[in-house]
């Protein structure tokens, strides 16, 4: 992971769970992070656990739904460390709701969020990754600085899943997002993908009732992803090794989405 060196991300809602997760591995491979989170307390934490344990990073709250944070966010990794190499939009938001009954108000939180908010992360995060680009003076005209950027859908956007219907909706359109970047932003040497992941263990899921024994009688591998297993696929995709790989959605569900049994 040494080609992590010198490099600067941004992962937003990265305060606990999968966020916190790929933050933290990635300042263990040497790369300095900006740590997003709408929970002020949960972004200084994570920012101050990274750095106790010899990474670097830097604590932004904000909700990502709001511009001025998305921008404040790569002004602070740029006045800390000079721009912006890989962006991880992390932050979302997960509601159920009955189709015939889903409320207007819940409606429109999750599609500024997860959808705004995705949308206009990559947007700015590219903006800055163009301009660092063609600022780029280095002798060898082979080195392509570019940068990665990588989004957040899910299973449900795959799947059916019961009472997920505007949340499915929202992680669809980040899986065409994904799509639809991968060849717009390939001529400036951004690579763009996507992480689908399914049941994992995090802090919100572990509040859920027999969440993990249920979901792991339902998966194929007979257990449920970790955080560390959605950081690995990320930290792929974010790497060189993955340099030809983008426009893609990368599904790491243990097998779910092959058998698809309902909850």
């Amino acid at each position: 992971m040494a080609q992590f060196n010198e490099k600067v991300a941004i992962v937003t809602g990265a305060g606990s769970g999968i966020g916190f997760q790929i933050a933290a591995d990635l300042a263990h491979a040497n790369a300095a992070v900006v740590i997003n989170d709408i929970d002020t307390t949960l972004a200084a934490n994570a920012a101050k656990a990274i750095n106790q344990s010899g990474g670097r990073a830097i604590a932004v709250e904000g909700d990502c739904s709001d511009i001025a944070v998305i921008d404040r966010l790569i002004e602070s990794a740029c006045d800390t460390w000079g721009g912006v190499n890989l962006a991880i939009a992390n932050a979302g938001i997960t509601t159920f709701g009955n189709f015939l009954d889903y409320p207007v108000e819940q409606f429109q939180r999750l599609v500024d969020l997860n959808l705004r908010g995705t949308f206009y992360f990559a947007q700015r995060t590219a903006r800055q990754m163009i301009s660092q680009n063609n600022n780029h003076s280095a002798p060898d005209s082979t080195v392509r600085p570019g940068g990665r950027i990588l989004l957040m859908s899910s299973v449900t956007g795959i799947q059916y899943h019961p009472d997920l219907t505007a949340y499915a909706m929202s992680k669809a359109a980040i899986r065409m997002l994904a799509k639809s970047l991968g060849s717009e932003l390939g001529k400036h040497h951004i690579n763009v993908n996507s992480i689908a992941p399914g049941a994992t263990m995090t802090e919100r899921t572990m509040e859920e009732d027999d969440y993990e024994s249920m979901w792991s009688g339902l998966t194929p591998t007979g257990r449920v992803s970790t955080t560390a297993d959605i950081s690995n696929a990320a930290l792929f995709l974010l790497s060189d090794a993955a340099a030809q790989i983008t426009g893609q959605t990368l599904v790491v569900d243990g097998g779910w989405t092959n058998v698809s049994p309902p909850p």
